[in-house]
Formats: structure tokens, C-alpha cells, sequence
């Protein structure tokens, strides 16, 4: 299943944030794929596309970055499978 991750950025702590990516990674824990990422231009949030079957993974990794970051997930459907979903619908 894939998921929106919205990373709200504390403006006092972002280069804390990219200090600890630098050191340990995105420290996902097997199983949470990544697929990619924006930020927005006044550094106050992250928006990443996540990938996992199990939505405790995605627990671990906001707790391994709960100090410095505040999350919002959003879970997605592509724009095929939900037209596949709906086609026929009136």
C-alpha cells in the first residue's frame, strides 16, 4: 500500500533533521520502501511517498523520528486503480 508522508519541520530543527539523515539514513525498517520526496521551499515540510503491507513499519519509523519531526500519513490509491474501481460507477 502506498502512503503520503507529510513531514511537518519545527524551522528551529531542520538542520538537525538533515544532520541525523546524513549520520544514520531514513533508518526504515525493513519492509518501508521509499519512492520518493519533496520539500517544499521554505523547508517546512517533506512530502514522501512510502511503500509497505504493514502499517506498523511506518509506526517504527515515525517513533525513530518522532523527537524532530511531526508526520501526517495519508494513505493513496493511484489515479488507474481508482478509476479500474470506479469505471462502471454512475
Amino acid at each position: 500500500m502506498l502512503f503520503m508522508v507529510i513531514e511537518h519541520f519545527d524551522q528551529g530543527r531542520v538542520k538537525d533533521v538533515y544532520a541525523r539523515f546524513a549520520e544514520r539514513g531514513r533508518m526504515a525498517p525493513d519492509g518501508l520502501r521509499y519512492a520518493d520526496s519533496w520539500v517544499a521551499a521554505d523547508l517546512s515540510r517533506c512530502f514522501q511517498v512510502m511503500e509497505c503491507d504493514d502499517i506498523t513499519l511506518l509506526q517504527q519509523w515515525v517513533l525513530a523520528w518522532g523527537d524532530l519531526v511531526r508526520f501526517e500519513i495519508v494513505p493513496l490509491a493511484t489515479s488507474k486503480a481508482t478509476a479500474a474501481a470506479l469505471s462502471g460507477q454512475t
